[in-house]
C-alpha cells in the first residue's frame, strides 16, 4: 500500500509491522537519460518487490534527492548536504516506526547513497527506534552488477523497459562515444577523482546502446525476487536480542 496515495484509517488498518522507503536521487544520467532515473529505479523495484513479497508492506513516498554533489557540473543536478540526507532518512524512518512500521527496508537507486544509508539503518537499529536495512537494486542482479556504470547498460535498459519514451533514443550515439570505460581515476587503489565531470564528458560511464528493454525486464525481475527475499527475512528476523 502507498500510504501517499491512501487516507490515515487506511494506513491504520495496515496488519503489518514492515515499511519500504524507496530513496532515489535527482541527478545528470547522460545526455539521453532522464535525471530522476535513480528516483524511477528505486520506486518501480520497490513496487516490484513488494508485489512478489506474499504479504503487507506501507510504501513510503520515495525520496527523490540523495547525496549527488559530485554530478553537481551537469545542469539539474541536485544534492543534499550529508548531514541532511541522514537526517531525512533517519526522521522518515522514524516517522514510520512511530506508527507502528518498525521493520523498514530502504530501497536506494544510488550508488552514491549506499554508504550513507548503511550508516544511519545501522545507528537507528542499535539505538531501537526501529530495525532498518538498505537494498541497492543494481547490486542484487547477479552476474550483470559487474557492469554497472553511470547511465550505461544497466540503468538504460531499466528505464527502456519501465518509461521507454524517457530515453532520447536520438542521443544514444553521442553518449555512446563520449563515455568514460569506469568511474575514475585509479592509482594505486586510490580514485584521484572526487567528480564525475573529471572523467566522462558526457556523465555516462558504460555503454548505453548495450541495454535493451528486455535486458530492463531481466534486470526488474532480479531485484524484485531480491528484494521480496529480503523482505521475508526482515519479516521474520528476532529482534529481541538487537534492541
Amino acid at each position: 500500500m502507498h500510504v501517499e496515495r491512501v487516507a490515515w484509517p487506511d494506513v491504520a488498518e495496515l496488519d503489518t509491522e514492515i515499511a519500504v522507503l524507496p530513496v532515489g536521487s535527482t541527478e545528470q544520467h547522460g545526455p539521453h537519460a532522464p535525471l530522476g532515473t535513480d528516483t524511477l529505479a528505486a520506486t518501480t523495484v520497490a513496487d516490484a518487490g513488494v508485489s512478489a513479497f506474499d504479504g503487507e508492506v506501507a510504501i513510503a513516498p520515495t525520496l527523490p534527492i540523495g547525496l549527488a554533489r559530485e554530478h553537481r557540473h551537469f545542469a539539474g543536478t541536485l544534492w543534499l548536504e550529508p548531514d541532511t540526507f541522514r537526517a531525512t532518512v533517519r526522521d522518515c524512518i522514524r516517522s514510520l516506526a512511530h506508527h507502528g512500521f518498525d521493520r523498514v527496508v530502504c530501497v536506494n537507486g544510488h550508488g552514491g547513497n549506499v554508504d550513507a544509508l548503511r550508516e544511519v539503518t545501522g545507528e537507528i537499529s542499535r539505538d531501537g527506534d526501529a530495525y532498518a536495512v538498505s537494498f541497492t537494486w543494481f547490486e542484487t542482479v547477479g552476474e550483470h552488477a559487474a557492469e554497472m556504470g553511470h547511465a550505461g547498460s544497466l540503468e538504460t535498459a531499466l528505464v527502456r523497459a519501465i518509461e521507454p519514451d524517457l530515453i532520447d533514443e536520438t542521443r544514444i550515439d553521442d553518449a555512446r562515444a563520449d563515455a568514460a570505460d569506469g568511474w575514475g581515476e585509479w592509482v594505486s587503489h586510490t580514485n584521484l577523482a572526487h567528480d564525475s565531470a573529471s572523467f566522462t564528458e558526457n556523465g555516462v560511464v558504460g555503454d548505453p546502446a548495450a541495454g535493451d528493454a528486455d535486458l530492463g525486464e531481466e534486470l526488474l525481475e532480479l531485484a524484485a525476487d531480491a528484494l521480496a527475499s529480503l523482505l521475508s527475512a526482515v519479516e521474520s528476523r528476532d529482534l529481541s536480542e538487537s534492541r
